[in-house]
């Protein structure tokens, strides 16, 4: 049986023993310190992976229409196993930090727009579900990416899943 500490795991120094996301990652920060994208750190990547793809779902959103429905707040796919993980704000300025982060692709969130969309809630109390998989491919959906290419294209290719719950 594999250790905690030999296991696939996804983890963010921001956030608190409690497991709350600090205001400065959603649309309720202040000024410059608002929807920034929170840091992101994993551990132990499978054997075989060759990229590693990213989604974040608000799993507690209403649906105006009545059933809870996942919001996607964040999709990035491709992101090379040879990473540690993403800093914190790294959303939109993968060109500009260059390197290895330059491959990686951010999908669009439920706002049809690319990139992390922290929240700005009805009410507090929601849970957002960080899912990082391990894919034994490169995943491509062409230019548009979306939560459900990426889910649809990785079938058969996930080697392995890493989640972390976060309140806000």
């Amino acid at each position: 049986m594999a250790s905690d500490q030999d296991q696939f795991r996804l983890v963010s120094p921001a956030i608190n023993q409690e497991g709350k996301l600090p205001r400065k990652y959603t649309d309720e920060g202040q000024g410059a310190k608002r929807k920034l994208s929170p840091p992101l750190e994993w551990y132990n990547v499978p054997e075989g992976t060759r990229s590693l793809a990213l989604v974040v779902e608000d799993v507690d959103a209403p649906d105006p229409s009545g059933p809870i429905v996942p919001w996607t707040c964040w999709v990035a796919i491709n992101i090379p196993p040879t990473l540690k993980g993403l800093p914190e704000g790294f959303s939109g300025k993968e060109e500009e930090v260059g390197g290895d982060y330059a491959s990686i692709k951010e999908g669009n969130n439920d706002h049809k727009v690319p990139g992390w969309r922290g929240p700005k809630l009805p009410s507090h109390g929601h849970r957002f579900l960080f899912r990082l998989f391990a894919l034994d491919d490169e995943l491509n959906v062409g230019n548009k990416v979306t939560k459900e290419k990426v889910l649809e294209a990785m079938e058969g290719h996930v080697v392995g899943e890493a989640e972390l719950t976060t309140k806000f």
